[in-house]
């Protein structure tokens, strides 16, 4: 007792030492670090204990297991803050790192980041494997005994599934940070993961029918058996939103940014059927918030150090794992096309990029926006369609029909009158050619506002315009 004491006087003198300090405004630089190192030791912990004492206070007498993900998901998203900046000094040594080619300076930044964040979110899902299945394991459901009741195995293999695929995302993912893999490649492993997703897919429901829109009816019916072409659009679902994070992307801040919106969507779609829905529609929503909310929790802290200036690159492991999160959401969530409406932008990008893409026209390494040194502005790059094979038949009249509709900048020969250059197609320079050469930040931002734009569009579609469609 007596040295417990003796460390309570001590922490009072401290605390009246640093008070008078305050009044008196004597204190020099280092003895403010001091005090703010000893407030955030003492006061920052106090207020995480309190998260988790309230968090299990909600557990003991509700048993929600919503409740239950997103304190997991709150302490998940603290850990990643705390790890990121450990693991930067090591990615460098690694050599895992590139340079910021929007900047001055040139500075040297730690790439493939996004696994830290990565192995977070697995951590967490793994932890809450158990979790929506709580109520069975106490034997009580809405007052109910459920020891009669059947165990959802269908939803546990769902699970297990999405966490395989996921990890199987995030494992290529490094291996593109380190390898850089070719195109091609990114193609087949994607298809790859998403395998176990389809397997339960078709082990647990099997429907494989889609309901046609009301002006096509007299001409296909109400209903159309798909076949194993429903399973090829899955998978083809898989490989598109993995890619699609990854292609829209090159400044800072965007590939979480957008990604965070998407999640954002798709949670809001998730209440609204948790509040309105039936009971086959909770269940879904209910999975799919179990996989989106520690998803938002581990990505906010990413953006956090990637938003510009930039300390670190995301890297290609979180476009993957990203991608491959709303791919599981989606598909055994049972609402794929919903899901596709919040990737207009990435869809427009894609659709906008497939000339390039498709070696129909020249396609450069990179096609990030040029940058302007004496302006630190951003402005459309360029591709260079005179060199041998720059620009195939079919390309040039896609870029006739781009330049028609006013989405291209072609350079013109002034002695042929053959295409010479064309801007870079990705939305990034589409925008850079529409309202000009703009800061990083700038065109980060405005970004980010053509996604929740993009989300506020989808949901007018998805519950307005249904019923003139369905």
């Amino acid at each position: 007792m007596a040295f417990l004491n003796q460390i309570l006087q001590n922490s009072e003198t401290k605390i009246n030492y640093y008070i008078y300090l305050i009044k008196k405004q004597l204190y020099t630089n280092n003895q403010k670090k001091y005090l703010l190192s000893f407030l955030s030791k003492m006061v920052i912990p106090t207020w995480i204990y309190l998260i988790i004492l309230f968090g299990l206070s909600i557990l003991t007498i509700l048993r929600e297991p919503i409740y239950i993900c997103v304190l997991a998901s709150v302490l998940a998203g603290l850990s990643t803050h705390k790890l990121i900046p450990s693991f930067k000094p090591q990615l460098i040594k690694a050599r895992l790192c590139g340079t910021d080619m929007h900047k001055k300076d040139k500075r040297l930044l730690p790439e493939a980041v996004g696994v830290v964040s990565g192995m977070s979110y697995i951590v967490c899902l793994c932890l809450l494997i158990p979790i929506p299945f709580v109520k069975w394991f106490l034997n009580e459901k809405n007052g109910s005994q459920l020891n009669q009741e059947e165990f959802p195995h269908h939803k546990f293999e769902e699970f297990i599934a999405g966490i395989l695929s996921i990890v199987s995302m995030l494992f290529l993912g490094i291996i593109d940070d380190v390898l850089n893999l070719r195109w091609r490649q990114k193609l087949v492993f994607p298809t790859i993961a998403s395998l176990p997703l389809l397997m339960v897919y078709i082990v647990s429901y099997g429907v494989t029918t889609i309901v046609v829109p009301i002006p096509l009816r007299s001409i296909f019916g109400r209903i159309i058996e798909l076949g194993p072409l429903y399973y090829i659009y899955m998978g083809m679902v898989a490989v598109f939103c993995t890619n699609a994070i990854n292609i829209h992307a090159g400044i800072n801040g965007l590939e979480v940014g957008q990604s965070i919106i998407i999640a954002l969507s798709i949670i809001i779609n998730d209440f609204h059927f948790l509040l309105t829905g039936a009971e086959p529609a909770v269940e879904a929503h209910t999975f799919s918030l179990f996989f989106l909310i520690p998803f938002v929790a581990v990505s906010i802290p990413l953006l956090w150090y990637n938003w510009y200036p930039a300390e670190i690159f995301v890297g290609d492991s979180f476009c993957y794992f990203a991608g491959m999160t709303f791919a599981v959401v989606g598909i055994l969530g049972h609402f794929s096309k919903t899901l596709l409406l919040f990737f207009i932008p990435q869809i427009f990008n894609f659709l906008y990029s497939c000339p390039q893409i498709f070696k129909l026209v020249e396609c450069p390494r990179h096609r990030l926006p040029a940058y302007d040194e004496s302006n630190n502005t951003l402005y459309a790059s360029r591709a260079d369609l005179t060199i041998p094979g720059g620009l195939k038949k079919y390309g040039k009249i896609i870029l006739k029909i781009f330049e028609f509709f006013r989405l291209v900048d072609i350079e013109y020969d002034e002695k042929t009158k053959e295409m010479k250059s064309v801007n870079n197609l990705t939305l990034l320079n589409l925008f850079l050619i529409k309202f000009g050469p703009r800061s990083e930040r700038n065109l980060a931002v405005m970004m980010i506002i053509v996604q929740i734009l993009s989300s506020a569009l989808a949901f007018f579609i998805r519950y307005k315009l249904v019923d003139l469609v369905y």
